[in-house]
């Protein structure tokens, strides 16, 4: 079923803070089909467990190259050390040393301050005039 998948910026933008997010890499999975790795569906059940809100997401949006979905998942948790939900899980994510606890995901950290270099892509009609010129 087709979704409405936002940008990772866009919703930082949304949400006027830094932002949490989760990549796959592909290559570390035995299909390319990303709805069915174990590890990300197992991720998945975690959050939906510990009452973490979640939703999927793209890469930062860019002007130059389009990239389809590959299975990104926004987390909804302040990056806030001091946060019980991010404490929880960073500590179901990350060993000590900071290391990623499953091959092939990498938990990603995207400041406001960046996001908003995209700012303009909000503006009404910027998506529709760029692909007119694509």
């Amino acid at each position: 079923m087709p979704q409405h998948i936002q940008y990772i910026d866009k919703i930082c933008r949304e949400k006027q803070r830094d932002v949490l997010y989760l990549t796959f890499n592909s290559q570390a999975f035995t299909t390319p089909d990303w709805s069915s790795w174990k590890t990300r569906q197992d991720i998945i059940d975690w959050l939906d467990k510990n009452h973490i809100n979640h939703v999927p997401c793209g890469d930062v949006a860019s002007e130059y190259e389009l990239s389809s979905y590959k299975g990104q998942i926004y987390v909804d948790v302040p990056f806030d050390e001091s946060d019980p939900d991010f404490i929880k899980l960073n500590h179901f994510l990350e060993h000590p040393d900071g290391s990623c606890k499953f091959e092939g995901v990498t938990f990603c950290y995207l400041p406001l301050e960046h996001a908003m270099k995209n700012q303009h892509h909000d503006e009404p009609g910027f998506w529709d005039a760029l692909m007119e010129e694509f």
